[in-house]
C-alpha cells in the first residue's frame, strides 16, 4: 500500500480528480482506530477563470487555503451545515482544489465528512503528511464516467456544463 505524496497533488486539478478515484481515504478517529474509505465520485475546480470554483471572484479569508501548496485541505461549511472536503491541487497562487464527493457506502460529500469525523480543524492542514488523514493506493483503476458537477447552477454555461466530476462505474 502506497501513501500518496505531495508530488501527486502538484499537478492539474484535471488530472489529480480522476487519478483519486480508486484510491483510499484514512483517517485515524482515535489512537488505535483507522477508517479507510474507497473514493468513488470527485469534481475539480478549476481556478479564478471556472465560474463555479469558490476562488472564481478572486482570494478571500474563506477560500486563502486554495492558494496555497498541493496536498492541502480545504475544508467549507456549505449550507451553514455540513463540513466538504477538497485538496488543494496545482501550482501556489493558482486555486485548484478536488472535491471528494463520495466513497463506497457514501454516497455525498456531507454524508462522506460527518462520517470521517472532519470540520474546520482540519482545514489549511496536510493530507499527504499527516498522522491524522492521509490518502492510499492499493493499485485498483476502476473504469470512470465523466459527468456535469453537482449543485453549481450558478455557474456560466462552459463551467456548469463540463464534464468535471469523475465516477467510479464500478461503484
Amino acid at each position: 500500500m502506497k501513501i500518496l505524496n505531495q508530488t501527486f497533488f502538484e499537478r492539474d486539478v484535471l488530472e489529480v480528480a480522476p487519478d483519486l478515484v480508486g484510491k483510499i481515504i484514512a483517517r485515524r478517529i482515535e489512537h488505535d482506530k483507522i477508517i479507510r474509505l474507497r473514493i468513488t465520485e470527485t469534481e475539480a475546480y478549476c481556478g479564478e477563470e471556472d465560474t463555479a470554483c469558490h476562488a472564481h471572484k478572486g482570494r478571500t479569508k474563506r477560500n486563502d487555503v486554495m492558494y496555497g501548496e498541493a496536498g492541502i485541505l480545504y475544508i467549507y461549511l456549505c449550507y451553514g451545515i455540513h463540513w466538504l472536503v477538497n485538496i488543494v491541487t496545482g501550482e501556489s497562487d493558482n486555486p485548484q482544489a478536488v472535491l471528494l464527493r463520495a466513497c463506497e457506502n457514501f454516497n455525498g460529500p456531507a454524508k462522506l465528512s460527518k462520517h470521517l469525523q472532519i470540520d474546520k480543524e482540519f482545514n489549511g492542514k496536510s493530507i499527504y503528511d499527516n498522522p491524522d488523514i492521509w490518502l492510499e493506493d492499493d493499485g485498483l483503476k476502476p473504469k470512470i464516467e465523466k459527468a456535469p458537477r453537482v449543485g453549481i447552477n450558478y455557474a456560466t454555461p462552459p463551467y456548469r456544463d463540463a464534464l468535471w466530476r469523475f465516477v467510479s462505474i464500478n461503484s
